[in-house]
């Protein structure tokens, strides 16, 4: 009983120092992984093998972590070394490709392609948002995508808000899309074994119908003050060329390749057996060797306080799976249910979507795999169509704040760092309806395709 009421108290505190951002974010998950590690298996449970449970290292040199024979893994407890560990090697490989151009050679190039006109720009730039956002951290494509858009707007004289809005939900929904899409899915994916194919089959279907009913509402919402002042008779030729973008034309060479390689190994590694721990180290060697004396400023440029954070993350959760505070949640979404698999995926999207909005979603994700699992086992559910249910509202709710989401907060300072100020309120009249929408048709999606 002590060690709940602890592990509670922990976690609580967590998230109220996160959304209070009174301290960096690592600073407070390391902190209240420490204190759960103590006061929650130490104090409270007298428990060395709790303690090894959730730190969970012993996994990293199974041949299992690695290699699986195509074999689904089983749920994980405590730190997810396999989700750290395939961050950080596309974390690398994303700054490769950074450094030699290529995210602003690709908007360029399209730019380019619909001749710089306004509204093919802002259709094109919606599906490149939810393309790259699939296979790449949605802050880095957000970064490159919200500083063109800047720039192109000064160039054809039009507001670039709303399309620098429109790219922020399109990437929060295409990272929906894939496993490595976003950190919600990766951690569900690597906790309970689906792979690239589950996802993209389930979730990308799902995503891609509500990526063309967007595209219909932010182009209805937007079109006319994205038109209003345009230049639309400018020479073609007087625009930049795609070309001058590349800062290395062997090293631009390089990541294409190596980010294809990537994308493959990832939509193959059901059937090859590969894990995504391996094609993280893998694709993140082979940056390095590429980048040759580069390589060294590559690996300081990762985001290590994001992979601390992480760490914390698994630690505190861990703690409420080892006291039972997971299973009694369970226990709790169950009774509210009574059983009733519609009713219990409508609380499960509507919560994950309202709770991302205005919490972190990658803690909240990693809550609720424990939740759904227990879920699943007492309630005779498929636990599948849970974890699609809890993909869909954690990636897609955090669109509806500026605060839901990296990616909203990032596209966010780099518009106002152009005087481009995007308040709470003018944010929210339009993403809000978006994402309402969204999680209307993913619920509908979910019962018509799994009840």
């Amino acid at each position: 009983m002590i060690a709940q009421i602890l592990a509670v108290v922990i976690f609580l505190a967590m998230f109220i120092l996160i959304i209070t951002e009174v301290f960096e974010r690592h600073i407070v998950t390391l902190g209240c992984a420490l204190l759960s590690l103590v006061l929650v298996f130490g104090l409270g449970m007298h428990s060395m093998d709790a303690v090894i449970r959730t730190l969970n290292v012993q996994t990293i040199f199974t041949p299992g972590f690695w290699y699986t024979a195509g074999q689904s893994g089983e749920t994980s407890t405590g730190i997810n070394w396999e989700t750290i560990i395939f961050i950080a090697g596309m974390m690398i490989m994303v700054e490769g490709m950074a450094r030699v151009g290529f995210f602003r050679w690709l908007c360029m190039k399209i730019a380019g392609l619909v001749h710089y006109q306004v509204i093919p720009i802002f259709i094109t730039f919606m599906v490149l948002s939810f393309g790259l956002a699939m296979f790449i951290d949605s802050i880095t494509v957000i970064l490159f995508l919200a500083a063109v858009t800047i720039e192109l707007s000064q160039l054809l004289k039009f507001q670039p808000v709303p399309m620098i809005l429109a790219e922020i939900f399109c990437a929060n929904l295409g990272g929906s899309a894939t496993m490595c899409g976003d950190p919600p899915n990766i951690i569900i994916g690597t906790s309970l074994g689906y792979s690239f194919a589950d996802f993209i089959t389930n979730t990308g279907l799902i995503a891609l119908v509500c990526l063309a009913a967007v595209m219909v509402y932010f182009y209805l919402v937007f079109k006319k003050e994205l038109l209003k002042g345009a230049v639309t008779d400018r020479d073609p030729s007087s625009y930049p060329k795609a070309s001058e973008a590349i800062t290395s034309r062997k090293g631009f060479a390089a990541s294409c390749v190596i980010f294809l390689c990537a994308v493959v190994l990832l939509i193959t590694h059901a059937q090859t057996g590969l894990t995504v721990s391996f094609i993280g180290v893998f694709i993140a060697a082979v940056t390095l060797i590429t980048a040759g004396k580069d390589a060294l400023t590559l690996l300081k440029k990762v985001d290590y306080k994001t992979l601390l954070f992480f760490m914390g993350l698994f630690v505190v959760v861990g703690s409420l799976e080892e006291t039972g505070i997971l299973e009694m949640m369970a226990g709790v979404i169950g009774a509210i249910s009574g059983g009733n698999i519609p009713v219990m995926i409508a609380i499960i999207i509507w919560l994950s979507a309202i709770a991302s909005a205005f919490i972190d979603n990658i803690p909240f994700a990693a809550t609720m795999i424990p939740v759904i699992s227990n879920l699943a086992a007492t309630q005779g559910v498929d636990l599948s169509v849970l974890s699609w249910t809890l993909a869909m509202g954690t990636d897609v709710g955090g669109s509806a704040t500026p605060i839901g989401a990296s990616a909203n907060v990032v596209g966010i300072a780099t518009a106002a760092k152009e005087g481009h100020l995007i308040k709470w309120g003018r944010y929210c009249k339009s993403m809000a309806p978006a994402t309402i929408i969204v999680v209307l048709i993913s619920m509908v999606m979910i019962y018509v395709r799994y009840l």
